[in-house]
């Protein structure tokens, strides 16, 4: 079995009834929603948010009913996925250019449940590029300044023209190699302007979901 859906097994039994659900973007957050969705056929009732819009059509594929962000104050509990995650469950998101409306729904949530395979885990952040969301203005300069940050920046690109997130923005995708303190690292990204948010999800995990190849799972908690 692929180990992403039996983290995802695993992680969904968090779930209870009545609970307001947020759903995250991406190949692991995908086996997630459909996990969801067979609970939520079994009886389970449940509320739920997307992170993008391609999760938000999934998940009413999967029949699991969405509410306005306007009508709730708060998300009992988050699932969703990670491209990395150290020994202190920082992360780095945003792989599937969804790390804004991620980081959004991650801050407002209860719990914040990540499910990962085991090649996720690493003891330092930085293989996996830090994806960054810019605003197209004057994107030389701001992409310049990341230069500085000691890092490779790469503008993503879909079929040859820029990658552009539900919101509108460009991804920038920054080679740091190993990135030693993410939250002074984040707060240096954060300053420039021109940025909108980065994928360090730093300190922000109630407790990550880890699926291994021979089927078992094992759960980190801070």
């Amino acid at each position: 079995m692929n180990p992403k859906e039996i983290a995802a097994q695993q992680a969904v039994q968090f779930i209870e009834e009545g609970m307001i659900v947020g759903l995250g973007t991406g190949s692991t957050a995908y086996w997630a929603i459909q996990q969801i969705g067979q609970r939520v056929q079994a009886g389970l009732h449940i509320r739920a948010v997307a992170s993008s819009q391609s999760s938000e059509d999934l998940a009413r594929q999967a029949g699991i009913p969405m509410v306005e962000f306007s009508e709730i104050t708060s998300i009992d509990l988050t699932i969703d996925g990670a491209d990395e995650v150290d020994d202190q469950l920082n992360l780095i998101k945003g792989g599937g250019g969804a790390l804004l409306r991620e980081k959004i729904i991650a801050f407002h949530s209860k719990r914040f449940i990540v499910i990962v395979d085991e090649s996720k885990r690493v003891q330092h952040l930085g293989r996996f590029s830090l994806p960054v969301e810019i605003v197209p203005f004057a994107s030389n300069l701001t992409i310049n300044r990341l230069t500085e940050l000691d890092c490779k920046p790469q503008l993503r690109l879909d079929n040859g023209k820029e990658f552009v997130t539900d919101n509108g923005n460009w991804i920038v995708d920054c080679k740091f190699e190993k990135i030693l303190l993410p939250q002074e690292l984040g707060t240096q990204i954060h300053s420039i302007p021109g940025v909108v948010e980065h994928g360090l999800f730093v300190q922000m995990a109630s407790s990550v979901v880890v699926g291994y190849k021979d089927g078992s799972t094992k759960i980190l908690s801070n």
